[in-house]
């Protein structure tokens, strides 16, 4: 597993040399002049804890999520200040943890937001089903949110047993989406969990969008070696025919891919924090993607508290990117969507994805991983499930790594990936 990823970096990258993230960081961040800069902000604090959750989060209380909040709002004006005009962004995301539990304080955190940034595409936040009722979605909405996404995981009761999650009212979640309506409700599901059937992970989906979504996200179950889960995902045969049958009856019910795993019923129904070049990211564990580097803040609530009162950013690790390692992560993550444009790619980087990757381009072509029509790249099904295929690989091999170091350091002081 280890062996294929670093092979993979060594081939893309050109160079033997691993990813090495230190313990230093910029207390200023150029990100002023960047096109599509998009804002992340993390709360970690949920009532449960999910044993197969690989997030950084923390059990809910209102005293420490008061705390919590009152640095996050620091942070936001230490870095939304450093520009001498307001930024446009694209979009904010709230995740976690469980936002919504901070639901009375959201507006306090997009107005904070809103002293420094032009947000143009909306405002999404994560929901767990116990809080989609209408007086939490109608305080969220005064508050600017526009989009939401409801981790169901499953509506199937075998599975809800599994993950450790109780059954869904889902007469009073029909109701409560009805009274307060949102540009997007997204609703995500885990697929490839022990003995998952097709019909099991269809009828989630059709559930799904009669219940009013217009967006579903059907994430793969990776069993990160830190978490107390004991579920296995299903084998890769298994799993590959799932991931085309559903996405077959997506596509035949109207539903068009808008990214490896989401589906959607309208083209304006958007729920991606994933696919943005660049983006600064608030609170604990939330990272940064500039032009030329990649910083994580720490896990660590009460370090990451200190560090804004003593006016310091909360970074733990930055890696500061040669040209050919930022291109494989612009890439990668760019690939989230299915497809990636070689003119997004010259305007970033200023010289022609073919001249770069001629080889591998061709090559993924020629084994029906991808097609080309109009300087465009878009991957097939086959090609599809192998970016998924190849990713579970990098998560364990380096996201696994990396945040299960990081959940017990506040600082690091170094991680080679």
């Amino acid at each position: 597993m280890s062996f294929l990823t670093s092979l993979a970096r060594s081939w893309l990258t050109r160079s033997l040399k691993p990813f090495t993230f230190k313990n230093d960081y910029d207390q200023e961040l150029p990100y002023q002049d960047l096109d599509n800069l998009g804002l992340y902000v993390h709360l970690p604090f949920c009532k449960n804890i999910c044993n197969f959750c690989p997030y950084c989060k923390k059990l809910y209380s209102e005293e420490e999520s008061n705390r919590y909040i009152d640095a996050l709002i620091k942070e936001i004006h230490m870095v939304g200040s450093q520009s001498p005009e307001k930024k446009k962004v694209t979009s904010l995301y709230f995740g976690g943890g469980t936002p919504a539990l901070s639901a009375p304080r959201i507006h306090e955190i997009i107005e904070a937001i809103k002293e420094h940034f032009i947000i143009t595409e909306g405002i999404g936040l994560e929901l767990h089903p116990d809080n989609v009722n209408k007086e939490t979605l109608q305080i969220l909405k005064d508050a600017g949110v526009t989009k939401i996404s409801i981790g169901i995981q499953s509506f199937r009761e075998k599975y809800q047993s599994i993950l450790g999650r109780r059954s869904v009212d889902t007469k009073a979640m029909k109701e409560a989406l009805e009274a307060v309506p949102f540009e997007t409700v997204s609703m995500d599901f885990i697929f490839a969990l022990p003995s998952q059937t097709y019909e099991d992970l269809k009828a989630d989906v059709d559930e799904a969008f009669d219940l009013g979504a217009n967006h579903v996200a059907i994430y793969p179950f990776i069993d990160f070696t830190f978490t107390s889960s004991k579920v296995k995902a299903l084998p890769k045969k298994e799993k590959r025919a799932l991931l085309d049958a559903i996405t077959k009856h997506c596509q035949e019910k109207g539903y068009p891919r808008s990214t490896i795993w989401t589906f959607s019923s309208k083209p304006e129904a958007k729920y991606s924090s994933m696919t943005r070049e660049t983006f600064l990211g608030f609170g604990c564990s939330a990272t940064t993607l500039l032009r030329d580097q990649f910083k994580i803040n720490t896990f660590d609530v009460d370090s990451y508290i200190q560090r804004i009162n003593e006016g310091k950013l909360p970074t733990s690790l930055t890696i500061r990117f040669k040209k050919r390692q930022r291109m494989v992560y612009w890439l990668f993550w760019t690939a989230y969507s299915t497809s990636v444009d070689s003119k997004d790619f010259e305007k970033f980087f200023g010289v022609p994805l073919k001249k770069m990757y001629r080889f591998e381009l061709w090559l993924a072509k020629k084994i029906g991983y991808l097609t080309k029509k109009d300087g465009v790249y878009t991957m097939t099904l086959k090609g599809a499930f192998y970016y998924h295929y190849f990713e579970n690989f990098y998560t364990l091999s380096y996201i696994d790594k990396m945040w299960g170091i990081m959940r017990k350091e506040a600082f690091p002081k170094q991680i080679k990936l």
